[in-house]
């Protein structure tokens, strides 16, 4: 296995941000009393790093700070909820429309603060403490979220929706990821893992960690990082890489066509060109939700092995066809009908030849 160094790149910005509640007065004008305010109902919830939070039994009015969480949102189908998400936050396409509050970790706590939200949601990988620590300061509920395998993604989906108040929705959509997983897992029951290296950024060389969500979908999609750090997104070494060799190159992005001629690059580079899956072009490219732990994972996991095991997923060929004797009506003269688009004279071929 390769031993990544301890150095870590500082990802793309992405989440985080808070809130602040406003009440208009009353016109003194008026002639009756405003009515009273209904009281929400409020309950205690616990979310994924221990943090104990006061917030409405139901949400209204949501701040997402991650695109894996808006993600969710959009999952669980309470999007109207949501008031406001990230730059970053793309998927689905209607998420960008929403009104934007900076970046992960670098938002716009005013921005925020103007969307009057009841519930903001940030990430532990992703997030600053400093921004929870801001939202803490300002009194507002900030949900923390923290999987760190595929496993735990379809738990967090459900957390989730129970903070939501859509339970039922978190379970469908987490056993719908579990029976996808359990079938894939079944066609590649035997399979030789291919030995991979994930390439999140190529100058320097950055990949994943063992500990992280991502090594975990590779797994799960038939395949084995040679990358073998306690690091999240170590640095690697290009020498070490090239001791290893791996089988297949992995990239995602959200767009392939960029991601392709980004590999076809790296084969002027000396460093890179020495490399077999260089040389061989085995690479894959794949949606950047498997960076993302959200229920769209799945989807990555299941393109990420039909690239790398082609042979599992091709479909078999259909049985040869042997000659049979002949029928009443062959022997009658029964020709085929040119206009069904049939290729035998007999019952049973005219049903299956027509039928295709």
């Amino acid at each position: 296995m390769l031993v990544a160094k301890s150095k870590i790149m500082r990802r793309p910005a992405l989440f985080v941000a808070g809130l602040l509640l406003s009440f208009p007065l009353g016109s003194a004008a008026q002639s009756a009393p405003a009515p009273a305010a209904v009281p929400v109902a409020m309950h205690d919830v616990t979310d994924e790093i221990g943090r104990t939070l006061h917030i409405p039994v139901n949400p209204t009015r949501i701040v997402s700070l991650a695109p894996s969480l808006t993600e969710t949102v959009y999952a669980l189908g309470a999007e109207d909820r949501l008031v406001g998400d990230t730059v970053y936050c793309d998927y689905p396409l209607e998420a960008q429309k929403k009104p934007k509050v900076g970046g992960v970790i670098d938002p716009n706590l005013e921005e925020i603060a103007a969307l009057h939200p009841d519930l903001v949601l940030v990430t532990k990988d992703a997030n600053r403490l400093e921004t929870l620590r801001a939202l803490d300061n300002f009194g507002i509920p900030a949900y923390t979220t923290n999987p760190r395998k595929v496993a735990e993604i379809l738990t967090s989906t459900e957390n989730l929706a129970d903070v939501l108040n859509v339970s039922e929705a978190g379970k469908t959509v987490a056993n719908d990821m579990q029976k996808r997983l359990a079938a894939l897992q079944a066609k590649l029951s035997g399979v030789l893992p291919r030995r991979v290296l994930f390439v999140v950024w190529t100058e320097p060389l950055i990949s994943v960690g063992k500990g992280t969500f991502v090594a975990d979908a590779i797994g799960k999609a038939g395949a084995v990082s040679i990358v073998d750090s306690t690091q999240d997104w170590p640095q690697v070494s290009m020498e070490e890489v090239a001791h290893q060799q791996p089988d297949f190159l992995v990239f995602a992005s959200s767009h392939t066509d960029v991601a392709e001629r980004d590999f076809d690059s790296l084969a002027n580079l000396p460093g890179w060109r020495i490399l077999n899956a260089v040389r061989a072009r085995h690479y894959a490219v794949i949606s950047d939700a498997v960076i993302r732990p959200a229920p769209r994972i799945v989807t990555a996991i299941e393109d990420l092995a039909r690239q790398l095991h082609p042979d599992v997923f091709a479909e078999p060929p259909e049985p040869e066809k042997t000659s049979s004797p002949p029928t009443s009506a062959s022997m009658m003269g029964f020709q085929p009908r040119p206009d069904l688009g049939c290729s035998s004279g007999s019952v049973d071929s005219v049903e299956s030849s027509c039928a295709r």
